[in-house]
């Protein structure tokens, strides 16, 4: 891994407008770039149209696109254009019509699609079949999930994909971590609190011994949500490098190749341990088997 900055461009979108966007998000990576010299940009979650679409699956896709596709040739361009790697999540036609996945692509300085991830951990609302969301346009969903953890090694670092809900799942990070992540990227569109936001990026960094370069969603999307933003970067050790307000704005830190040499920062206490290290894999016999909480939520999907 090399020193490098990485920064989250948190700017509201106009609900459903693909076109409005993906010309704001170009502007944002620029900013970014300019005001930051960042050699990575994260956008936030669904930044073409917003987490709630008003339409379903079939609507949604015939809106949507492939990528690289006509939705993602601008923000290659601005890719390009600041010789920067850019991390670009959008709704992406899948091989049929309804077929959507909630995606998040890596376009690399030459403007190159690199990989693509597709959120494996759907929230309920967004699901096909699952409970109505607020605002919907559609009663059971949108999106169908990816299978695929994602890691893709560049001169930066080796680079991990994951989208907001995926985030209160370890068992993803851990295994983007063993497939060689050292930055985990995570756009989001999270409404649920700001403690559970702070906590997992923390937790995700902390449990992994890996970066999180975790862009919040900020202003209102079409289902009437409103989200609060607090894009922040985070150490292997769980600091807080940085953390942007509820407004529009970019958040960047640089990031240290050798992270992991102190238990906290500020202080010379040594670190003796290496999470990936020093499991027992013994003890997860039963880490795939599926299962459901004791107690029981509002409603089940």
């Amino acid at each position: 891994m090399q020193r490098f900055t990485a920064a989250c461009a948190q700017f509201a979108i106009t609900p459903m407008d693909a076109t409005a966007n993906i010309a704001k998000a170009g502007a944002w990576v620029q900013r970014a770039a300019d005001q930051t010299g960042a050699q990575l940009i994260v956008l936030p979650e669904t930044v073409t149209t917003g987490f709630v679409p008003t339409v379903g699956p079939l609507e949604l896709w015939d809106a949507m696109d492939e990528i690289p596709g006509r939705l993602s040739e601008l923000i290659q361009k601005a890719a390009q254009a600041v010789g920067a790697y850019v991390v670009l999540p959008s709704y992406e036609r899948g091989p049929q019509r309804g077929v959507v996945y909630n995606s998040a692509a890596l376009l690399g300085p030459n403007g190159d699609v690199l990989g693509i991830y597709r959120k494996t951990h759907l929230f309920p609302t967004e699901r096909i079949n699952g409970p109505a969301a607020p605002g919907a346009g559609c009663s059971n969903g949108w999106s169908t999930p990816g299978h695929e953890p994602v890691v893709i090694q560049t001169p930066l670092a080796a680079i991990g994909i994951t989208i907001c809900y995926d985030g209160d799942f370890p068992e993803l990070y851990r295994a983007e971590a063993i497939m060689g992540a050292e930055v985990i990227v995570r756009p989001s569109a999270l409404l649920r609190s700001f403690e559970i936001w702070e906590l997992t990026n923390r937790a995700r960094a902390y449990d992994n011994h890996v970066y999180m370069v975790s862009c919040n969603a900020v202003g209102p999307d079409a289902g009437g949500n409103y989200y609060f933003g607090h894009s922040m970067i985070v150490s292997p050790i769980a600091h807080k490098l940085a953390q942007a307000r509820g407004t529009e704005e970019v958040a960047f830190a640089e990031l240290d190749p050798d992270p992991i040499k102190f238990i906290t920062y500020g202080t010379p206490s040594p670190m003796i341990f290496d999470h990936l290290r020093d499991r027992n894999l013994a003890a997860y016999q039963n880490i795939l088997t599926p299962a459901h909480s004791r107690f029981e939520p509002a409603r089940r999907s």
